[in-house]
């Protein structure tokens, strides 16, 4: 991922995220049913990833799409903005909250969630940006150091290199939801939890969010109707920050966390 000189992104990764988004090239089909598609990347057959018989590729890359015919697009992308209502319908979420506003289509925040037993729970701090048309809405994030966030002991801090999502109307009310997810976990993942993140939790997680969208309108009615800060920004009570307090967080300079040994009994139980 490239952001030129500035932490914000430009065109550019906004351009390449859709692009991705979209392709068909070098995708295997993990999951489909019931209008849900899951794909994993298959790595390139030349120079392949390193990697023994327990633990698959440190970066692992997967897709979602959900074919949606009873929620609009804007009713989705408010779902996925609104932190407040993330917390009545996201399963595996321990803690999120915005720590600051960069520009008026970006903010730094904070993330942390349940990981499969007995993993160790992980946490992000990231900069999400975000773009709306007519045509499409796309959110993206990637991960950064935040000098008032430094890792936590109790968790495993991941990297996002690129994670976002992609809704494009296909009706007034209804609309294709995509969710694309680039991402170094850390720690050594044993095959069983890759597994189960693509066949079991991202699916699982894609149905919260349909569900969510499907509730939102009411939630909504009773919740704040008219703060939509990220459709109108003046209405942002979160403090400004210099992006230049940001860097990118690198995967390498990370402790990594050996997850690798776990009791056969585990992987049996969690692949059942």
């Amino acid at each position: 991922m490239s952001l030129g000189s500035g932490i914000i992104p430009g065109d550019a990764l906004f351009s390449d995220f859709r692009r991705q988004c979209l392709s068909t090239e070098n995708w295997m089909n993990n999951y489909s049913k019931n209008g849900m598609e899951v794909w994993v990347e298959v790595p390139p057959l030349t120079n392949p990833p390193q990697m023994n018989k327990n633990s698959y590729s440190k970066v692992h890359k997967i897709r979602c799409q959900l074919a949606i015919n009873d929620v609009s697009a804007a009713t989705m992308y408010d779902v996925l903005h609104d932190n407040s209502y993330r917390k009545t319908w996201d399963p595996a979420m321990l803690e999120s909250f915005e720590i600051a506003r960069l520009s008026a289509n970006a903010d730094v925040g904070y993330y942390s969630w349940l990981c499969p037993k007995p993993l160790k729970n992980r946490d992000v701090v990231t900069v999400r940006s975000w773009r709306a048309s007519e045509d499409e809405k796309i959110i993206v994030n990637y991960s950064v150091k935040h000098p008032k966030f430094p890792p936590r002991k109790d968790l495993v801090r991941a990297v996002s290199l690129l994670t976002g999502y992609l809704v494009k109307p296909t009706g007034p009310n209804s609309c294709t939801f995509i969710y694309l997810s680039q991402a170094d976990p850390k720690g050594s993942l044993p095959k069983w939890a890759v597994n189960k993140a693509t066949q079991v939790l991202a699916p699982r997680v894609m149905k919260s969010l349909h569900k969510a969208g499907q509730n939102y309108a009411a939630w909504k009615a009773q919740h704040s109707p008219d703060h939509k800060p990220w459709l109108y920004p003046l209405q942002s009570n979160l403090p400004m920050m210099d992006p230049s307090e940001l860097s990118i967080q690198r995967a390498d300079s990370l402790e990594n966390v050996d997850e690798t040994l776990t009791r056969d009994a585990v992987e049996n139980e969690d692949s059942s």
